[in-house]
This record gives structure tokens, C-alpha cells and sequence, in this order.
């Protein structure tokens, strides 16, 4: 049997205010045509295939065309609810959808009922651990007392390797939505730890064949049997450099065979940029950043008007940027800059830096100001000494 493991979809994710639907929907659809070039059987989800609890209209119209073209092209698709789905919405339709090839697998209950399916060596059963939040699920799991993560999983594992254990010479497979000691985040995850410890050990998988793992956007390998696929697109800056890839992952009579890592096409770039308004606009060094999504950091000696509508005129997809002084480094502390100065002084250099050099008749303003503001200080301090005499 042939599974391609995916996961942390994200459908309707906005990236810094930008609409992803468009680039979502053709990553699902390299998805299926890797699913048609390498004759997979199964398609593997586990968690956060929407963004939000309540998905928007047009964020479900992505999502059901993208599962109904992994359909198409021939593979049943077994999916769970993650931290950031509604696991009550995204398996309401779960026992219409089954009929389909479409398993949601999203309740506490399903834990230890897997999808079982036939390949020329036999059974492989399916299970589905969504997202369990510790306070919601320990009573269900039969732990009251659980804070954890880990115990809840160990629980939710208990179920799981008691049915396999009842089963002959079956072969399994298990999605779990968790953060796995070892393995490293990139920034875009929302943490899944409320009052409590989020993470949990590898060895909590013991004994299943394949262990499929969605929460962490990157693909890392925790064992050659426990796997993160990562997003199918960046949804961070710091994922700029990540290869985005699926696994795929092959199962012979005695288990696991091979899993290869199949990289998905780049559907736009991520390109962090830095210097001037102009350097940006006019340097041929950034041509290859003019389809990309931009993070510009601006080192202009004052801070640009308008600066991001410049850059979108040759960056029609800049979509962050930031002004950092080129004598601004980090070691150049406040305190550093003030020590010795007076509040004229400091007043005076902070309208140069944030606009430019007052003129006579705004720093005789200014100093009015503060002599008012230490006058006003005076008085209070003598109310206040007055009161405390009293």
C-alpha cells in the first residue's frame, strides 16, 4: 500500500493580511497529480486542514474541491481536526462522507475504531488521534487527573494499541496531531499548551508501523517510523528557506518499507529584502524577488512616506516591511543615548529621528513644554507632601 503523508493545510489562512485561497488551492492540486504520478492509495491528514473553527464560505469551497480532486485521482483520504479546526464542524458530515472515501476522523470515541483498509498482503487499520485538549478530554479518556499532553496521548494510545492488539497480523497506521519531544517549530504554529506541558515523547507511538504527525510546519524525521510532513506552503518568513515537500510512504507485508520525501512545487516565493526605497526599486540584485512575497527592511536616514506603496509598484506582493536606521544597531541601548543629556537634548533628537530638524520656533515650543511639565511635577510633589503632613 501506498500513502502520501500530508498535513497542516491551514485553508483560509490569511499571510500578513493577505488572501492565500488562491495559492491553497493549487497546491492541493499538485498534491493530486502527485497522487495520480504515483499511483497513491491513500492520503493521510492529520490536522489543521482549515485555519479557524468556523471557516469562511469560500475557505470550505477550496477545501471540499481539493479533497474531491485527491478523490479523483484515485486515493482514499483519511484526515483528523487539529488544533486550529472545530473537530465538531469539520466531522459533521463524517458518516455521509465515508461512502465517499472521505474518513474525518475527529472524536474522542473514534480513537480505537480505525479505518480499516485491504492491500495484497492483508488488513491496514487507520487510526485518528485529533487534537485532544487536556481539560476537555480527560474525563472522556478515563484520566481525570491528567494535566498534560503526554498523558492524555498515553491514554488515547492505550485505546489504540488494545484494538490493534485484538487484531491478527494487522498492519497500522497513526495520524496524531502533537508536538513530538525533539522536534522544532518554525514560528506560524499556535501553541497547543493551555496551563500545561505541550509536549510529548516518540516513544508514547510504540508499536504502529507508521506514525504520520501534523502540528509542526517543517519536515522533520523523528524516527524513521515517526514523521512530520510540514505545511504544504510557508505561512512565516522564518519558513523562507523550508523545502515543502509530502512523504510518501510504502507498506509491505511486515510493516513499513520506505518513505521518500517528494518536494511540492514553489506556488510563490518568500524573499526578505534590505536597504533604501530606491535600492529596492532600482537594484537588478532583487529582479528575482518582483513575484514573491516581501519583507522589506527600509535603512533610508529617514523614515520613507508611502513607503509601501512605492515598493508595490515593482513588489506588487510586499506585504510587510520595516524601517531600521543604519545607526540603530542593537547595542546602541536608550539608556546609552540619554545618559548625560538634558530633556531639551532628548526632545531635540527625537524630532530628528522621527521627522527631521525642528525649526527655532518648535524647540522654543518644546522647552515651554517641559517647563510646564516640571513646574505641574513640582506641584504635585508639594500637594503631595502637604497631604502626607496633614
Amino acid at each position: 500500500m501506498r500513502i502520501l503523508h500530508t498535513s497542516d493545510w491551514h485553508i483560509g489562512r490569511t499571510f500578513h493580511g493577505v488572501d492565500l485561497l488562491a495559492d491553497q488551492a493549487r497546491v492541493l492540486d499538485a498534491i493530486a497529480a502527485l497522487v495520480a504520478e504515483y499511483g497513491v492509495d491513500v492520503v493521510v491528514v492529520p490536522g489543521d486542514v482549515y485555519d479557524r473553527s468556523i471557516p469562511s464560505a469560500d475557505a470550505v469551497t477550496v477545501c471540499n474541491r481539493g479533497f474531491e480532486t485527491i478523490r479523483d485521482a484515485g486515493a482514499v483520504i483519511v484526515a483528523t481536526s487539529g488544533n486550529h479546526d472545530s473537530a465538531a464542524r469539520l466531522g459533521a458530515g463524517a458518516a455521509f462522507s465515508r461512502s465517499g472515501g472521505l474518513h474525518l476522523m475527529t472524536t474522542v470515541a473514534g480513537i480505537d475504531s480505525p479505518v480499516v483498509l485491504q492491500d495484497e498482503h492483508g488488513e491496514v487499520a487507520f487510526y485518528g488521534i485529533p487534537y485532544l485538549e487536556p481539560e476537555i478530554t480527560r474525563e472522556q479518556l478515563g484520566v481525570p487527573s491528567a494535566r498534560s499532553h503526554a498523558e492524555i496521548l498515553d491514554a488515547a494510545m492505550v485505546r489504540v494499541r488494545a484494538d490493534l492488539d485484538a487484531r491478527s497480523r494487522t498492519r497500522s497506521v497513526l495520524l496524531a496531531h502533537a508536538f513530538v519531544v525533539g522536534a522544532e517549530s518554525s514560528g506560524s504554529e499556535r501553541s497547543i499548551s493551555v496551563g500545561g506541558v505541550e509536549t510529548v515523547s516518540a516513544s508514547a507511538f510504540n508499536g504502529v508501523d507508521y506514525v504520520a504527525l501534523g502540528h509542526l510546519h517543517s519536515p522533520q524525521t523523528l524516527a524513521e517510523n515517526i514523521r512530520y510532513s510540514g505545511s504544504p506552503l510557508p505561512y512565516s518568513f522564518g519558513e523562507r528557506t523550508h523545502s515543502k515537500a509530502v512523504l510518501l510512504i510504502d507498506l509491505d507485508a511486515d510493516g513499513l518499507r520506505t518513505v521518500e520525501c517528494v518536494e511540492l512545487p514553489v506556488v510563490r516565493g518568500l524573499r526578505q529584502l534590505t536597504g533604501t526605497v530606491r535600492e529596492l526599486l532600482e537594484d537588478d540584485e532583487y529582479q528575482d524577488a518582483e513575484d514573491c512575497y516581501v519583507s522589506a527592511v527600509l535603512t533610508d536616514e529617514q523614515r520613507p512616506v508611502d513607503a509601501m506603496r512605492a515598493l508595490r509598484t515593482r513588489f506588487p506582493f510586499a506585504v510587510h516591511l520595516e524601517w531600521q536606521r543604519p545607526e540603530g544597531g542593537e547595542n546602541l541601548r536608550y539608556r546609552d543615548k540619554t545618559r548625560g543629556r538634558s530633556d531639551l537634548q532628548i526632545a531635540h533628537s527625537f524630532l530628528c529621528d522621527v521627522r527631521s530638524e525642528p525649526s527655532a520656533g518648535e524647540t522654543k515650543l518644546v522647552e515651554a513644554a517641559l517647563g510646564f511639565a516640571d513646574r505641574a511635577g513640582e506641584d504635585t510633589a508639594e500637594i503631595g507632601a502637604l497631604g502626607r503632613s496633614a
